[in-house]
């Protein structure tokens, strides 16, 4: 990865702790994300993996610290506000849809937040629903679908307002291997095209390797291997 690149995320001395500082869970955590690049936090559970990404999303906050994504600061709230508008899609391992909306629907939501015009958001969420082989279920119920094709919608939610960074929170976990290794190649295809940065957790490492940077996360401390 060219130092060239824009740096969308720089995080200083992160320091994380709950019930009370009696239970540490990320201890000096220092990283850079890239414009464009795809970034794995690969660990075991409970390893501090997915705390990380909550505080890179704004969905958390450090103890200690520094942050900046995308040149905002997530503890502001205008800006946290801001990143999860337009800057920030999010994908968890369980979809995280509503269920008795249709995908067209579900996948309008993230664009009614930003008052997008209709008719853009109908052409955006064709093309990204067309992208990921589900452009002939925009009228069916997320009830009515697979696990893959639910994770295949939010992805796509993920992806409408057209983010610079994207965050995956373990996206194949809830998956078989076979439907797991093809979301999982479709992110990476998604944010190429789009030209989108990626940090993924995941406690796989096939999926680790994969990624154009792995970075182990170990009793809530990191390391580039």
């Amino acid at each position: 990865m060219s130092d060239a690149r824009e740096i969308l995320v720089t995080a200083r001395d992160l320091w994380k702790a709950y019930d009370g500082g009696r239970v540490p869970v990320l201890q000096g955590v220092s990283l850079d994300v890239h414009a464009g690049e795809v970034v794995a936090l690969w660990g075991a559970s409970g390893s501090g993996k997915s705390t990380l990404l909550h505080l890179l999303g704004g969905l958390d906050a450090p103890d200690r610290g520094t942050l900046q994504v995308c040149g905002r600061n997530p503890v502001i709230e205008s800006d946290r506000l801001e990143l999860r508008r337009r800057h920030l899609g999010f994908v968890f391992q369980l979809h995280n849809l509503i269920p008795d909306l249709t995908v067209a629907e579900n996948l309008r939501v993230p664009a009614l937040a930003v008052n997008q015009p209709a008719a853009a958001t109908d052409r955006r969420l064709r093309e990204l629903a067309e992208q990921v082989g589900i452009g002939h279920r925009l009228t069916h119920r997320i009830q009515d679908l697979s696990g893959g094709e639910r994770q295949r919608v939010a992805i796509c939610r993920a992806l409408m307002n057209s983010p610079r960074l994207l965050l995956a929170d373990e996206p194949t976990g809830s998956l078989d291997e076979t439907t797991g290794d093809l979301v999982f190649s479709l992110l990476k295809e998604l944010a190429a095209r789009h030209g989108i940065a990626v940090v993924l957790a995941t406690h796989e490492r096939r999926f680790a390797e994969a990624c154009d940077r792995r970075l182990r996360v170990r009793d809530g401390k990191i390391s580039e291997t």
